[in-house]
């Protein structure tokens, strides 16, 4: 029989061989993947892309508190909530001290504010729309009414 997987006539030395730089390949390739996914940019846009995650943001707003305080105001899991703030830690917009045996987390405003800056030139272009709406609305109101 003869083919690809055919080892019957390798010597043992060899498969063993052949079998170690298939493992080794596989490990390099874990590597670099655990490396790409580990390096993936998070951003403030991922944060806010979650309603979960926009909703422990705003409980933050007033002042910081703990895991186990952000998690019953959830229905779900408390490692659920964890995940959630390690994403929200790595996406920068909270950050999470230890004192003592407790987790407490604040919210990063600064890093907030990207989500502030690309949405300024909507908030113009809507403030200039409506800007508009009210001279047209001022234009027509000052016209007088003509009897039909």
């Amino acid at each position: 029989m003869r083919g690809f997987f055919c080892f019957s006539r390798l010597p043992l030395k060899k498969i063993i061989q052949k079998f170690a730089q298939a493992i080794a390949f596989l490990y390099i390739c874990k590597q670099i993947l655990a490396y790409y996914i580990k390096t993936m940019r998070r951003d403030v846009f991922n944060a806010i892309a979650d309603p979960t995650r926009r909703s422990i943001l705003l409980s933050l707003t007033n002042e910081s508190q703990n895991v186990n305080a952000l998690a019953d105001k959830f229905d779900m899991t408390r490692q659920a909530v964890s995940l959630h703030i390690k994403y929200l830690q790595e996406c920068g917009v909270i950050s999470v001290k230890k004192e003592g045996r407790e987790r407490y987390c604040n919210i990063e405003v600064e890093k907030l504010s990207e989500v502030g800056d690309w949405l300024e030139p909507f908030r113009k272009m809507w403030a200039c729309k409506l800007n508009d709406l009210d001279e047209l609305l001022g234009t027509l109101q000052s016209q007088p009414k003509s009897d039909t």
